[in-house]
C-alpha cells in the first residue's frame, strides 16, 4: 500500500501564538504537535523559523578552574 502524500497546511496566526506560548509554558515540541494536529517535526520547524527555542536546559553559570 503506497503512503499518502502529506498535504502542507499554512500556519495561522493563532497557531503561531499558540506555538509560542506552549514553548514558553515548556511543552514538548510532540505533544504541541498533537494539541495543534501538525508532526513534531513540523512543529520543530516552524519554531526554528520563527526563532523559538525549545532548550529547556537552564543556563548555569560557568564554573572557574
Amino acid at each position: 500500500m503506497a503512503k499518502k502524500a502529506a498535504k502542507r497546511r499554512e500556519w495561522s496566526k493563532q497557531e503561531v501564538q499558540q506555538l509560542k506560548q506552549l514553548t514558553r509554558d515548556k511543552t514538548p515540541a510532540r505533544s504541541i504537535g498533537r494539541k495543534l494536529g501538525r508532526s513534531e517535526g513540523a512543529v520543530r520547524q516552524k519554531a526554528w523559523a520563527e526563532g523559538i527555542s525549545f532548550n529547556t536546559r537552564g543556563s548555569r553559570a560557568k564554573r572557574v578552574k
